[in-house]
């Protein structure tokens, strides 16, 4: 058994070294050395976004910068805004993690942490071109309505860049788009008759925009309407009573591909309980969603993550549905709640299969993810906030904080508009 203080130690190095393997894959362009990135090597263009490109990537610089104190963490930061402020004119997408919205909060986070007021003008443009670009008829953006590409992640991203109005704007059609069920309310969320549950693409994730922005607001009708939501899904749970697992969507949206229950943060327990983290804060009776989120905590360290324990069950390292993702619930435990037995346990060993997993050479460490329906399954690593090294190395780095030597600071440098902060972090926000 490794010692725990050690296994910071590692994490500590491991994220260093991630750090150093991203900054190598950046693409450099004009004279002012203005750096983009791509998903992954192999990859021709560059992409802005957070889930995928420089956004998500710029974070993590801004991440390392925070813990390290190295400032060529933070020149690297700046010079990657440079490059998604470019790209706001073009940029087609709105959505938190497709587009100009996360663009902005990308923006946003480097001004407030290096001062430079370029980033925040440009943080300001993209929020007006998604304010223009809202379709009043309609009340949404696109055809999705979730938090991932639509008005949940818009207005997520549009409160934490300091754009309230815009905020509102994002999450009133809520309103009046829910339809009643047997449990609470649901919403159509994409153009087919599947009702999606959970934080990427369904209810959740309209729950956690809802509470955080009428939380933030004043609106009681907002937070009264999440709540609603929540008990949709709740009313779905087929695990209890000390668990708590539900359904993909129902009717099953793309069945052959989509498995019909998931783990982590997308689809799956890990994502729910930082819905009902929000909730216990928000909602006038935290005993009951704070209990709710300590049945999710048991079926995901139940489930058997992180162990490979069938072809497709647990192939991704990344944040969005893989180790990452669920290390970052953990390390709020580590902070909430300490002393539940086998807290610290399970971090450790998410921890320390991302130590095992990782390849490292001298051009720094990361990840492989694999897919058991390709031949050959290992996939090229990625620097991507979603499933590569971005998301990794912001987990690493905060364990390594948190379970260090007399613990340290459990805070994000910067934290995502849809990961509520624990109660120690509330200033940092």
């Amino acid at each position: 058994m490794i010692p725990t203080a050690e296994r910071a130690r590692r994490a500590e190095e491991l994220g260093k070294q991630g750090l150093e393997w991203m900054l190598g894959q950046a693409r450099e362009s004009g004279d002012g050395g203005v750096l983009a990135w791509s998903y992954a090597p192999s990859a021709e263009e560059t992409y802005p976004g957070l889930y995928d490109g420089t956004s998500g990537i710029v974070l993590t610089l801004l991440e390392g910068w925070r813990h390290f104190g190295e400032d060529r963490y933070a020149d690297g930061a700046l010079r990657g805004a440079r490059s998604i402020a470019e790209a706001v004119p073009s940029c087609e997408g709105d959505g938190l993690y497709t587009g100009l919205a996360g663009m902005a909060y990308a923006l946003r986070a480097v001004e407030r942490l290096t001062g430079d007021e370029a980033s925040g003008a440009a943080a300001n443009r993209a929020l007006e071109r998604v304010r223009a670009r809202f379709d009043p008829e309609t009340g949404r953006w696109n055809e999705m309505f979730e938090l991932f590409f639509g008005n949940a992640g818009i207005g997520l991203g549009a409160l934490a860049a300091g754009d309230e109005e815009l905020a509102l704007l994002a999450v009133t059609p809520y309103l009046q788009a829910a339809d009643p069920t047997p449990g609470g309310v649901n919403w159509k969320v994409r153009p087919s008759e599947a009702r999606s549950h959970h934080m990427a693409h369904g209810t959740l994730g309209i729950v956690y925009a809802l509470a955080a922005v009428g939380h933030a607001t004043g609106r009681a009708d907002l937070v009264g309407l999440a709540l609603r939501g929540a008990a949709d899904v709740v009313a779905r749970e087929e695990e209890g009573p000390e668990g708590f697992l539900v359904p993909h969507s129902d009717p099953p949206h793309l069945p052959e591909i989509v498995e019909r229950y998931s783990y982590g943060w997308c689809n799956g327990p890990a994502g729910d309980a930082q819905a009902f983290r929000l909730l216990t804060a928000v909602s006038g009776d935290a005993a009951a969603w704070s209990a709710l989120g300590e049945r999710c905590w048991n079926t995901v360290t139940g489930s058997g993550l992180p162990k490979r324990v069938r072809p497709g069950f647990w192939d991704n390292n990344g944040s969005c549905c893989g180790t990452a993702g669920v290390l970052a619930l953990a390390c709020d435990r580590l902070v909430e709640s300490p002393d539940t037995p086998g807290t610290s346990e399970f971090a450790d060993a998410l921890v320390d299969d991302l130590i095992e997993r990782a390849t490292v050479d001298g051009s720094g460490a990361r990840w492989s993810n694999y897919e058991h329906t390709a031949t050959p399954g290992e996939l090229e690593p990625q620097t991507s906030r979603a499933h590569g090294n971005a998301g990794i190395v912001r987990e690493l780095l905060r364990y390594a904080r948190v379970a260090g030597p007399g613990g340290g600071d459990p805070a994000y440098a910067v934290a995502l508009p849809d990961h509520f902060p624990c109660q120690s972090e509330q200033s940092e926000r």
